[in-house]
């Protein structure tokens, strides 16, 4: 799709009568029945096209992009008539979001953009120092992924960009998957995080890489584990597990079922002087801590990050049933007084709920449930007040007691 200039007017897109009170209101989403298909008939559109939204009668409410083959069929960029989604846009926004970051974080590890919340929905860029890997996950920002690239370097001037367009999102906007590489792209970079350094795969680990939206609670462990045994489940690079022994825990057991997670966990574990404290074990996480409780094994400080379980609202009750399961069997390993860390990255389950999941937990098991803290994504993940779904990490830090 070729570049949109700011000099040439974009195609009308019509709202029904009363449909911009949520866009008013802040909200940067448009849902396809919301949309006049009389006056502005979405099939005319490509995907990824950029539109003028209008009201009913015809007043300006900013200019977006629009998909007529997803339900999400138009998202707004700007509510200035005047800026269209361009190199020029690109650059301001992401000088926006740099300038938060390197305020929060002394060195360049970090979520540069994060979609919607940053003002550039559909996008999400992880910075790893002199790279940056680049998710465009709408067909709007696929659209504009060369200007998204030349505003990067701009702004970074990274010595490599990794395009990772494989994200599971991206089918539904009919979009498809591969990977890109802009400069010089390891097979492995280093992460640098509470004063560790954990090395990942860029092209090869989950989503980006690495989960920094953890970051702030992966801190406040250390507060909990000096001389203990804990036991990290779902332990992907380590991350929580070597921050627990950075912290003078006795003990680490860590817990995953890709034998490529595990022995990057050693990697690091070794790299950072701590491989006499951190022990793994492979397998389904289930299993492995039904095994652990039949081996009549406890520890001081279990730590449960797993994957989302409930990615779509219909996985609802066979999520919940699994938030269960792995609680129950995660206290059934706790000692008497214990801490549990229980997180969740599903923004279909509230924390709320989560919080109702744990209670229910400890009293089947006749304990006792102590919140002693609540944690959420970090700040380079900043929530749109407007959009629910920005705001989907939480990590409940509870104390489990006899009854």
């Amino acid at each position: 799709m070729c570049a949109v200039s700011a000099d040439t007017p974009l195609a009308p897109l019509r709202l029904n009568k009363n449909e911009e009170r949520r866009i008013r209101a802040g909200h940067l989403w448009v849902f396809s029945n919301e949309v006049d298909n009389k006056a502005t008939p979405l099939k005319q559109f490509e995907a990824g096209q950029q539109v003028q939204l209008l009201t009913h009668n015809g007043k300006s409410l900013g200019n977006g992009y629009v998909n007529p083959n997803s339900l999400i069929c138009a998202r707004l960029v700007s509510r200035d008539p005047n800026h269209v989604l361009d190199r020029s846009l690109l650059v301001h926004r992401l000088n926006v979001a740099l300038s938060l970051r390197e305020q929060l974080f002394e060195e360049p590890f970090y979520r540069l953009a994060y979609a919607e919340s940053d003002q550039l929905p559909g996008l999400v860029i992880d910075r790893y120092a002199d790279l940056c890997v680049v998710q465009c996950t709408t067909a709007g920002m696929e659209a504009v992924k060369d200007q998204v690239i030349e505003a990067l370097e701009k702004v970074i001037r990274p010595a490599g960009i990794l395009v990772r367009a494989d994200s599971s999102i991206r089918q539904l906007e009919g979009l498809d998957s591969y990977q890109q590489v802009i400069g010089s792209v390891p097979e492995e970079v280093s992460v640098k995080e509470h004063g560790l350094s954990f090395s990942v795969s860029p092209r090869q680990g989950q989503k980006t890489g690495w989960f920094y939206d953890q970051r702030m609670n992966r801190a406040r462990l250390r507060n909990y584990v000096q001389g203990k045994r804990v036991l990290d489940v779902f332990s992907y690079a380590g991350a929580w597990g070597l921050q627990a022994a950075a912290a003078g825990a006795g003990e680490v057991l860590c817990v995953d079922a890709s034998s490529a997670a595990i022995d990057r966990i050693h990697v690091n574990a070794q790299a950072n002087g701590l491989a006499d404290r951190v022990a793994s074990v492979e397998g389904d996480a289930f299993e492995v801590l039904r095994q652990l409780r039949v081996n009549q094994e406890k520890f001081d400080v279990v730590v449960l990050d797993p994957p989302a379980f409930i990615k779509r609202k219909k996985d609802t009750r066979a999520g919940e049933q699994a938030y269960h399961r792995l609680n129950q069997l995660a206290m059934q390993v706790l000692k008497k007084d214990g801490i549990l860390v229980s997180a969740s990255c599903s923004h279909h389950l509230a924390e709320s709920r989560l919080q109702t999941i744990l209670l229910q937990s400890s009293r089947h098991l006749d304990r006792s449930l102590q919140i002693l803290e609540r944690g959420h994504q970090a700040p380079d993940h900043p929530l749109h007040p407007a959009i629910a779904e920005t705001a989907y990490l939480k990590a409940l830090f509870c104390r489990v007691l006899p009854s």
